[in-house]
């Protein structure tokens, strides 16, 4: 494992800040784990969230015991692998399958139509691992009834079929207990953002296919490295990150194109966002953008020169580099890298919402063919939206666009016949409402950053409402065709869904920021006006 500075300023500045790390013994107390080094308000709360240190050695120990569920699993016809886990449940599960080639489902949406999807694809040979620290998270505990109720209705036991990780103590392991459910108890001192090398990466991702083996392999061999004061790519990387970002540098571009790794980029940015994102300071990651040479940037790429850092070495050692890495920014910037402060107060308004007989949408301020336009904008139209939304970003601010729709309905989009590869690609894009951050970013010198809901508010919303207020934000929700019902609750997928956006943009309008909220009352029509509008821009 190797860790680059390519630009002579990173290397500066990170070079500056670790003789300082190196002068107070940080190198080692992090490695062994003192609670002490963020400061006494963060010391609890360190002190059960740092076992992700020791779990290339301890989850070793769940080697025979994924075996063996991988080995029930195979002996009942059980090949697709459905993961329901939002954040740091599902994320590193999702690059460890995309990076070795084996198929998972990942559900961490409410989105009906990407749900109903995933409800129809070879229901007989379906097992599901439901993920949760606690299990209480409503999107976790909708879909595990959804399938509770499916697996029942088809005739086939539940018991058979789902797989729960969680803490121990939680609801959700008594809830599985009770079940008759297969349980896997993961380590309760550590947090999820940092639980890659858990039994949350590690379940779902043996079951799938993948070799859980070698990636614990890949991290013990970079363990003993983070002790060291030279030679420690954990702290070369946790340098240039403060570093960076202490000189200003505080946008961190990910570049991976060029890697064998699949995916990584989305997972460090759950990990960074929610874990520097506070006390309105952080470091804001941004995934799949070309630099602006904007002066405020810090360019890191995954196995290629194309950035201001290099980060060299296989996934394993990836996932435990960037963990400590990480917990060294949040010292370098002086917060506590382990809580997520700003997090619930999406979901206390969604319960909020929920709770009323009707969702309080409000009335648009203008509309454009399929799309309304929800918010306090003065333009009439969506082109003069765009165009008013870039102009409000702050010099040293960036755009979030957050679309609460289904993040696999572009591979729907019709393809001419005899089309070739480039064409499927073109067709997909311009289906695709991720296509808008690129078009926008085309017409501003600032970050413009996608995500979708809600396995944002479960990641990137905690830098949203924690970090420097300087973001505009620009939500998206569609109408729903096809809803799903959720079994013992009074809603259904959409109204969750949409509470689940209403909540957030709440949480964000509170800090005085612009928010616009565009909804699409037909989804294809609407994106592909999105799309041309941002053109026109």
């Amino acid at each position: 494992m190797e860790v680059s500075y390519r630009e002579e300023g990173v290397a500066s500045a990170a070079s500056s800040v670790a003789g300082r790390l190196v002068a107070d013994g940080v190198p080692a107390r992090l490695a062994a784990g003192d609670p002490t080094l963020w400061g006494e308000d963060a010391e609890r709360e360190a002190a059960v969230r740092l076992g992700w240190l020791t779990l290339p050695r301890y989850s070793r120990e769940l080697l025979p015991v994924l075996g063996g569920l991988v080995e029930r699993a195979r002996a009942a016809g059980l090949t697709n692998v459905v993961l329901a886990g939002m954040g740091g449940s599902s994320l590193a599960a999702e690059v460890i399958c995309a990076t070795a080639d084996v198929p998972l489902t990942v559900l961490d949406t409410t989105d009906p139509g990407q749900v109903r999807r995933a409800l129809g694809e070879q229901l007989d040979a379906t097992v599901l691992v439901v993920a949760g620290k606690s299990g209480s998270t409503v999107e976790t505990d909708s879909l595990l009834r959804i399938y509770e109720r499916l697996f029942t209705d088809a005739g086939l036991a539940p018991a058979g079929r789902v797989v729960v990780v969680t803490d121990p103590g939680s609801p959700l392991e008594k809830r599985a207990v009770e079940a008759g459910y297969d349980l896997v108890l993961a380590q309760p001192d550590v947090g999820g953002r940092f639980s890659a090398l858990s039994a949350f990466g590690l379940v779902p991702s043996a079951l799938a296919g993948a070799d859980v083996a070698r990636l614990l392999d890949e991290a013990g061999e970079v363990l003993p490295l983070l002790s060291r004061d030279t030679g420690n790519p954990g702290l070369d990387l946790g340098a240039a990150l403060g570093g960076a970002a202490l000189a200003g540098r505080d946008k961190l571009l990910l570049e991976d194109q060029l890697s064998a790794i699949t995916g990584l980029p989305d997972w460090i940015e759950q990990l960074v966002a929610e874990s520097t994102g506070k006390q309105g300071r952080g470091i804001l990651p941004v995934v799949g953008a070309d630099p602006n040479e904007s002066g405020d940037e810090l360019v890191v790429a995954i196995e290629t020169d194309l950035g201001d850092v290099r980060v060299d070495g296989p996934l394993g050692a990836q996932f435990l580099v960037w963990e400590y890495a990480t917990a060294l920014a949040g010292l370098l910037l002086e917060i506590n890298p382990f809580d997520q402060p700003n997090v619930a107060e999406s979901k206390e308004n969604t319960a909020a919402l929920l709770a009323l007989p009707d969702l309080p949408a409000g009335a648009p301020a203008f509309v454009d063919g399929p799309v309304e336009v929800y918010g306090g904008a003065t333009a009439r139209d969506l082109p003069g939206l765009f165009a008013e939304l870039l102009n409000a970003i702050p010099a040293d601010g960036y755009l979030s666009i957050m679309a609460f729709l289904d993040r696999m309905a572009a591979f729907d989009a019709p393809v001419p016949e005899g089309a070739d590869f480039e064409q499927m690609t073109d067709a997909w894009m311009m289906a695709d409402p991720a296509t808008l951050r690129a078009l926008l970013a085309l017409r501003t010198n600032r970050p413009v950053t996608f995500g979708w809901g809600p396995r944002l508010l479960h990641s990137t919303g905690q830098y949203h409402k924690g970090g420097p207020q300087n973001g505009v934000f620009l939500q998206i929700t569609g109408a729903v065709a096809e809803d799903v019902p959720v079994p013992g609750r009074p809603y259904t997928l959409g109204r969750l869904q949409l509470a689940q956006a209403l909540g957030d943009l709440g949480a964000l309008e509170t800090r005085g920021r612009p928010a616009v909220r565009l909804h699409l009352t037909d989804r294809a029509a609407g994106v592909a006006r999105l799309l041309a509008a941002a053109q026109e821009a």
